[in-house]
């Protein structure tokens, strides 16, 4: 499996252990708490606090703006992507179904050298299962949207510099297993907190409901999304096949409960006392 370099200055969490990273020392983690932990990847902390969210008007599209400065309680976000091992893992402790295989023919556990891929072919609902099964939850999209871009309101997670294929996957056509880059494989293209994948490769589901004017009157103080229930969850990040303007970090996407494609994965997130959103 893919090893992430660590992050100088970063705190990371992985379950209940704690690496604190100061310059290159690395403390251990209590082995104890790896063997307990059922999703043990690397989860880097969101310090709390006010950022920008979404675009000023005349910027980006109508439904990014306004744009606002929403305060966020601290939490944490899982470093990379949902990976196609640690969704197979979920699988055959739960029993859930498999997602469809883009890659070819049989069950998707069949497929070889896809371990490290982001999983996809996920609907809203196997996701939030997903994240419930690790004791974590989706992260609202204004969760998302800070881990993505930080405090600063940048275009990218990388700054406001132009795409390239160093710092992320898009605008390409599916080629097979050569469509999808392993995650964490592009640290060109990471956040201002370390976080991954946040911007092409895989579009991510998140917890809230899709509401195009939802900027107009939501929350400044941790917005959960829309009260009103609709037939549409938010999708964020872009995918390898999306446009430019599509993997902006303050983008936004949508996606019915049973959608599933080819470049639609997520993530899971958990705030500090372990709470799991029921949405």
């Amino acid at each position: 499996m893919t090893r992430l370099a660590p992050y100088p200055k970063q705190k990371i969490f992985i379950g209940t252990g704690i690496l604190l990273l100061c310059a290159t020392i690395l403390l251990p983690m209590n082995s104890e708490a790896i063997e307990k932990e059922l999703d043990p990847v690397p989860m880097v902390t969101i310090p709390a606090g006010v950022f920008k969210m979404g675009n000023q008007e005349g910027e980006g599209r109508t439904d990014e703006w306004p744009q606002r400065e929403i305060y966020l309680d601290e939490f944490m976000i899982d470093q990379v992507e949902v990976t196609n091992e640690r969704y197979m893992k979920f699988v055959q402790a739960t029993g859930h179904r498999n997602p469809p295989n883009p890659y070819g023919n049989g069950p998707l556990m069949s497929a070889k050298g896809i371990e490290d891929l982001p999983v996809v072919q996920v609907t809203w609902y196997d996701s939030k299962t997903y994240c419930a099964w690790a004791k974590k939850r989706l992260p609202t999209e204004a969760e998302w949207e800070k881990a993505a871009r930080g405090t600063d309101g940048r275009k990218f997670p990388w700054g406001n510099d132009p795409a390239t294929s160093k710092r992320t996957n898009f605008d390409r056509e599916w080629s097979d297993q050569k469509t999808l880059y392993p995650v964490g494989s592009l640290p060109g293209g990471d956040s201002p907190y370390g976080v991954k994948d946040m911007s092409g490769n895989a579009r991510e589901w998140v917890s809230d409901w899709y509401d195009a004017d939802y900027y107009q009157h939501a929350s400044e103080h941790n917005p959960q999304g829309p009260d009103k229930k609709g037939i549409v969850r938010s999708i964020r990040g872009g995918s390898w096949h999306s446009p430019i303007g599509d993997i902006r970090a303050s983008a936004r996407g949508k996606g019915g409960f049973a959608l599933q494609t080819h470049g639609t994965g997520f993530r899971c997130a958990r705030g500090l006392e372990g709470e799991v959103q029921k949405k």
